[in-house]
């Protein structure tokens, strides 16, 4: 069974199959998805996606690029929270992106600070985001130490270790079945595959050779496979551990 732990079908790009699309997961062996918030609203849709259907549960937070939130953001994700703490497993999206910066540096960083110390509070692991801003991510996961993922994973091996070191996962998408990513592929290469999880950020990254088309679950087969070539083991084991992983660090 295929456990993806990234994607956002509450995306609008889902707008017109969502029903059909997710109804189809079961007998495609996807067991599980988390559904993860980018903002409020976002948030608030992916815990209805939760109470909806049996295999979605659901990750509530604020992404880097969407800060544009009142000063109470963190009492409302705590609302969304207690109003449906059965389908939500994790704080995320969040974290630091500084590729194309929307907002101040030390902003980005006092919510993400404030995010992770909630996901503390409330016991819950962290969705982490961290684009052109390793090592700033790298300092507030150290100096919180949450448990947390790595989400569509980017670093390089010292980075890997360092994240490894602190006992937090790494997120696996469709990236490492790009060409012009090699040195990635080189990256997880080393990775124990206990630090794993597959994820496809559908409907964003898929892999290839479907590279540019919406992306959806049913494409993290493609990455299991590269995954399996990288590691040479059975893409049978790649789904089984991930997907134990997934169950693990979820708490599900």
């Amino acid at each position: 069974m295929i456990f993806d732990s990234h994607a956002h079908y509450d995306d609008t790009k889902f707008d017109n199959d969502r029903f059909d699309l997710l109804s189809s997961f079961p007998k495609n062996q996807i067991s599980r998805v988390i559904n993860v918030g980018v903002d409020l609203k976002s948030s608030i849709d992916s815990v209805a996606l939760a109470q909806k259907y049996d295999f979605i549960y659901a990750a509530i937070g604020i992404h880097p690029q969407n800060l544009n939130v009142h000063e109470n953001y963190i009492s409302d994700l705590e609302k969304i929270f207690y109003f449906a703490k059965e389908n939500i497993v994790a704080i995320g999206e969040i974290g630091l992106d500084y590729n194309k910066i929307q907002y101040n540096i030390e902003t980005q960083k006092k919510f993400f600070e404030n995010q992770v110390i909630l996901a503390k509070n409330l016991n819950l692991p962290v969705i982490v985001h961290a684009r052109d801003a390793l090592s700033d991510t790298f300092d507030i996961l150290k100096k919180f130490r949450p448990n947390g993922i790595i989400h569509c994973f980017s670093g390089d091996s010292e980075f890997a270790q360092k994240v490894i070191d602190l006992n937090l996962k790494i997120g696996v998408g469709g990236t490492i079945t790009f060409k012009n990513f090699s040195d990635l592929a080189n990256v997880i290469a080393e990775v124990p595959i206990e630090n794993i999880l597959l994820e496809t950020d559908a409907p964003y990254l898929a892999p290839a050779p479907l590279r540019g088309k919406r992306c959806n679950s049913t494409y993290i087969k493609y990455t299991a496979e590269k995954l399996a070539q990288i590691k040479k083991i059975p893409i049978e084991t790649i789904f089984s551990v991930t997907e134990h992983n997934a169950f693990e660090f979820f708490k599900i």
